[in-house]
């Protein structure tokens, strides 16, 4: 079992930018794939950015794809999500997840079978 806590989230204005960091405890950090999902009030979880074990390959959700950067450390057991260009509708709680090997496999919630409790972001004008 993998523990995970996010860090980061916060109010910031249309065109901001904020980095969220995830930090993991448990299996070795390099053993697994993570990624990053979000849920805003009302609508299901959704999918954002994944990266492999190495962080050689990531992958984005069309909506964030270049705005958003994932990355890991895996000397630090931490995962990164760099937001940059912020809109409104990029408001929603952010969970790390963690998979249970070391490419990503799908971007569905259920290709990750440990997330951490949620970070707020909100933007606003």
């Amino acid at each position: 079992q993998v523990q995970l806590v996010e860090s980061g989230g916060g109010l910031v204005q249309i065109g901001g930018s904020l980095r969220l960091s995830c930090a993991a405890s448990g299996r070795t950090f390099s053993s697994y794939a993570m990624s990053w999902f979000r849920q805003a009030p009302g609508k299901e979880r959704s999918f954002v950015a994944a990266v492999t074990w190495s962080g050689g390959s990531t992958y984005y959700a069309d909506s964030v794809r270049g705005r958003f950067t994932i990355s890991r450390d895996n000397a630090k057991n931490t995962v990164y999500l760099q937001m940059n260009n912020l809109k409104p509708e990029d408001t929603a709680v952010y969970y790390c997840a963690a998979g249970d090997q070391p490419y990503v496999r799908g971007g569905s919630p259920s290709d990750f079978g440990s997330w951490g409790q949620g970070t707020q972001v909100t933007v606003s004008s």
